[in-house]
């Protein structure tokens, strides 16, 4: 079917993606938008995380922040990539402002998965183990009950496994991936800082 000027620009303002790219989307779904958009982003996040994968310094960057309108709330994050260049694009810029938002949301304790100290993974899984067995659930079956648990509760702790506030159809990992993709650089998300007024000091330093 013939792809319009009007329905590339449209999905171009849904994705970030560039026009070609978009037009082949449309032609490849027969105008279906919503399928569209759906590859892009798939296509964004392959391409981010080969991009990611390569390993690549990310040694400048910005300190995203978000103050609530009450000010009794406020983050500041680390975002690093590998040029002053990109750091200062409005795209990189509003990228690590949404990290810093959803962390004053969300309130996670670290950043990935592997940040999260041994002690405090092995003590939740004895946890999860003991209350599976207490149930009466074969060894086996425990295990896998276990898993399940752990994964659910990374994702309440770990920023990365987390669905991004503003979007709740990709996770944060996602949304970096096609921030990576789109921008053409290494991008690392680094410590943060979350202060609330009355509430316990919560730092997320790797």
């Amino acid at each position: 079917m013939a792809v319009t000027a009007k329905e590339v620009k449209a999905l171009r303002d849904l994705t970030g993606a560039g026009p070609l790219d978009c037009k082949k989307a449309l032609e490849k779904f027969d105008g279906d938008i919503d399928k569209a958009v759906e590859y892009l982003r798939e296509e964004a996040i392959k391409a981010g995380v080969k991009l990611q994968g390569k390993g690549r310094a990310a040694n400048d960057g910005v300190i995203g922040s978000y103050i609530h309108f009450d000010q009794r709330l406020a983050v500041i994050v680390e975002v690093n990539c590998e040029t002053d260049f990109v750091a200062k694009t409005d795209k990189f810029q509003a990228f690590a402002k949404d990290i810093a938002m959803h962390i004053a949301t969300i309130n996670p304790q670290y950043v990935k998965r592997e940040d999260v100290p041994a002690d405090i993974v092995d003590a939740e899984k004895k946890d999860h183990l003991d209350r599976a067995l207490e149930e009466g659930k074969p060894a086996d079956i425990a295990e896998k009950i276990v898993e399940g648990r752990l994964n659910k509760w990374y994702k309440d702790i770990v920023l990365m496994e987390q669905d991004f506030i503003k979007d709740e159809d990709r996770t944060i990992a996602q949304y970096l991936e096609e921030t990576v993709a789109e921008l053409g650089e290494t991008i690392n998300i680094g410590q943060f800082k979350r202060i609330a007024i009355g509430e316990a000091d919560n730092a997320g330093d790797e």
